[in-house]
């Protein structure tokens, strides 16, 4: 008796791992197909725009008149006027790559308290826009304004980490005087520089589909890439810094560095997401996917995969509320965003696990 009484627990737990064991294979697979189909629909955008840019050589030529056929044909199966226009598609693709980047760096930005920063970011990138509104207005320079903005959110982030680092503040205070100065700045460059442009300036403040260029679509497919590549290359290092910065000092890693680049590709997401989801609401697409991913997630690689795939099914939702209602993209694609959190809350069983560093 006393020799079969630990074999019943054992047996037990061997039966549950059995149990819990193809469940979690059944998990990670459906993520990973997740994950591959946002990365074609993402690498099929980034090929949209390179046969865009490049239509008119021979080659390309004839691979954009099946892109376009191909857009016509889902236009009557859908009974859309949508699909057809290249502008709709450069619009897609903006929101799409938007989808993949923002939670990829949102990821590391919620789990080290740090979502304030997208929004301060995303002010500055306005102020951005302002100055460009206005030297275009008082020159005739006919420049990007994306270019322009994505110059001035890059040295806001620098700003923002200088002060961070170098100042006795509490806390996100530095982050907070930067967020209400830049947008203060924005707010009296467009009022003095009014009149003196046509630009409308609330396409940027709220986002809009027609605000996206084709100079603007590919730059964002540019920094896309950028941005990828650069957390897939800092991977570990940033995941670190997120999760025992102190240890990360111990080890005599760079931490300033990494932080420089944290708050760098911030800058360059948050100027791409601009186009479509406005100054308002760009910090949302940072953190809610981020936000809904963590519900159900059981470690920190999982809670990017997850993040991506719900950013994606934000945007996709969103620009389908947009284009059927006549909505502005912005709203409809953070209203989405929430949607999809409160699902995963629901389907969480309104449980709050902590999240692992480990893949």
């Amino acid at each position: 008796m006393s020799g079969d009484t630990p074999s019943g627990p054992r047996d037990a737990d061997a039966e549950t791992g059995m149990e819990a064991r193809p469940d979690r294979g059944l998990r990670r697979r459906v993520e990973l197909a997740g994950i591959g189909l946002t990365a074609f629909v993402a690498l099929g955008m980034l090929g949209f725009l390179l046969l865009y840019w490049a239509r008119d050589f021979p080659v390309a030529n004839q691979l954009y008149a099946t892109f376009r056929s191909f857009g016509r044909g889902m236009d009557a199966a859908l009974g859309t006027n949508v699909f057809r226009h290249p502008i709709m598609w450069q619009s897609m693709a903006v929101g799409v790559l938007v989808g993949v980047v923002a939670p990829l760096v949102g990821s590391f930005l919620v789990h080290r308290e740090m979502a304030l920063i997208g929004e301060t970011l995303a002010h500055t990138a306005f102020a951005g826009v302002a100055i460009g509104i206005l030297v275009n207005a008082t020159t005739g320079w006919n420049g990007s304004l994306l270019l322009i903005a994505l110059v001035v959110g890059i040295l806001g982030a620098l700003v923002v980490q200088w002060l961070t680092e170098r100042t006795d503040a509490y806390g996100d205070v530095p982050i907070a005087i930067m967020l209400s100065g830049s947008f203060a700045v924005g707010t009296l460059i467009v009022s003095y520089g009014r009149g003196l442009t046509a630009i409308n300036i609330e396409g940027y403040l709220f986002g809009n589909l027609a605000v996206v260029t084709a100079e603007g679509a590919r730059l964002m497919g540019a920094l896309s890439l950028l941005v990828v590549a650069g957390v897939a290359l800092t991977y570990k290092q940033l995941l670190f810094i997120t999760f025992d910065e102190q240890a990360a000092r111990v080890a005599q890693l760079n931490v300033t560095g990494y932080n420089t680049l944290l708050v760098v590709l911030t800058a360059v997401v948050v100027v791409g997401a601009m186009q479509v989801l406005g100054v308002i609401l760009v910090a949302a697409m940072l953190v809610v996917p981020v936000a809904a991913a963590s519900q159900i997630a059981r470690s920190f690689r999982e809670t990017m995969y997850l993040a991506v795939i719900f950013g994606q099914l934000s945007v996709i939702g969103g620009f389908a509320v947009s284009i059927g209602l006549g909505l502005p993209s912005g709203g409809s694609i953070v209203v989405t965003a929430i949607a999809v959190y409160l699902a995963s809350i629901v389907g969480s069983g309104f449980s709050v696990k902590a999240i692992s560093a480990h893949g």
